[in-house]
């Protein structure tokens, strides 16, 4: 009670800090064993309904931890355990873990601003109205552009050359009017990266963010030994992208082709939930962190592809996105239990990312979901997130998730913004 009566006499501007502060004053207690149970069983029957040939999780709140890895990481061409060292392909969890992080670094350093147009820093991409395009509309998915590339439409084997195909896409709407999600956008944001660091961007990631962070065993062509722990996708060999447009691209873009670990995975949430430090090496600024992940959308933000449904994202990150179909659940990856206001992302390959820094909480849901060539379970796969992100919820003890200082309200059923 001390501490929620002193939330509520702070001004808005200083709620977000006292949130982190109260959240780490929280003692550091068993996750409940007959939710792990739960999330174990239910992993395993989607393994048993070939919905997964295998996964990994990583469940982790105020320092205690849940891991483990089940089924198969491979069939062929010979049979392959799951393991918790594991690498995959987090597809879409690059324009977080990488795109997102990279330009928050190139803001803080000076070379460029949020609002700049692209156009400042790729003055080829004009025209059109191209030069009305910003960073921020490219971090909000607000730019226009549309969801890929069509390699057919004009053919490119280097990233210079996807990006130079994007600088004379048309757009399907007037930049900052609608949410769109797009590829293309995040691709784009990894070229002014480039541009703007002089380096190549798997190698500033790398440099700038995964070493120091000691994530070793995050990259984005995996060779050598890496290349056997690899789990294999519907890309032509193991250890290619999955996305096509990436692949074609030279086999690195920001908007797919990053490989990691759970364990991985995991240090660069704690590096998130500790506002850009983690074991006395900073990453990012913690206003830079707190920039990243709140609300940065417009209130009147709206997607069409979900019947004109708001949305509320951050800066690469999701945090409350509705689905194209019915029942046009939200953000299916925070669950039932997650207040509003964390934030995560998924990756077309069946991963998942979710943090809740309200409880200092995240899950790691990495999977291999290529059961069948002709078999899409994308569906089944997100609705397992969601069933995995409230039961991990729901294994945090000692935390009220019905009453959250600093969390959003929800939307009323069948809410429109006109």
């Amino acid at each position: 009670m001390k501490h929620l009566l002193t939330l509520i006499a702070l001004p808005l501007s200083a709620l977000w800090g006292a949130v982190q502060a109260v959240a780490q004053e929280l003692p550091k207690t068993a996750l409940r064993v007959e939710k792990l149970n739960e999330l174990d069983a239910s992993i395993g029957q989607a393994i048993r309904d070939s919905k997964l040939l295998g996964a990994a999780l990583w469940v982790e709140s105020h320092g205690v931890s849940y891991h483990k890895a089940y089924g198969q990481r491979a069939l062929k061409p010979v049979a392959e355990e799951m393991t918790e060292d594991t690498l995959f392909d987090v597809a879409s969890i690059t324009k977080v873990m990488a795109g997102a992080s990279a330009a928050m670094l190139c803001i803080e350093r000076g070379l460029f601003q949020l609002d700049d147009p692209v156009s400042k820093h790729l003055p080829e991409f004009t025209g059109e109205g191209r030069e009305k395009i910003t960073l921020r509309h490219l971090l909000l998915h607000t730019s226009g552009l549309p969801v890929n590339l069509n390699p057919k439409t004009q053919p490119f084997t280097t990233h210079d050359e996807a990006v130079a195909q994007i600088c004379h896409t048309k757009l399907l709407f007037e930049p900052g009017s609608k949410f769109a999600y797009s590829s293309v956008g995040t691709m784009l944001l990894g070229g002014v990266i480039e541009r703007v660091t002089g380096r190549k961007f798997d190698e500033f990631c790398t440099t700038e963010i995964f070493h120091p962070l000691r994530m070793n065993d995050t990259v984005f062509r995996p060779g050598g030994e890496q290349l056997k722990r690899v789990a294999p996708s519907s890309a032509p060999l193991r250890g290619l992208v999955d996305d096509t447009v990436a692949r074609l691209s030279g086999g690195v873009a920001a908007h797919a082709s990053l490989f990691t670990t759970t364990s991985d995975m995991a240090r660069f949430a704690r590096m998130m939930l500790n506002l850009g430090e983690l074991d006395g090496v900073r990453i990012l600024k913690p206003e830079t962190v707190r920039l990243m992940t709140n609300v940065q959308s417009p209130t009147s933000l709206t997607s069409p592809d979900a019947k004109n449904l708001p949305v509320r994202r951050a800066l690469g990150w999701d945090i409350d996105t509705p689905y194209r179909t019915p029942p046009h659940d939200y953000s299916l990856s925070r669950g039932a239990v997650f207040p509003i206001g964390g934030y995560g992302h998924t990756g077309w390959t069946g991963q998942m990312l979710w943090i809740d820094p309200f409880s200092r909480t995240f899950v790691i849901f990495l999977c291999n979901r290529y059961v069948a060539p002709t078999t899409d379970t994308r569906p089944a796969v997100y609705q397992l997130h969601h069933r995995i992100s409230t039961l991990a919820a729901e294994a945090v003890p000692n935390f009220d998730f019905k009453n959250v200082p600093g969390a959003l309200p929800g939307h009323a059923e069948g809410e429109r913004l006109q």
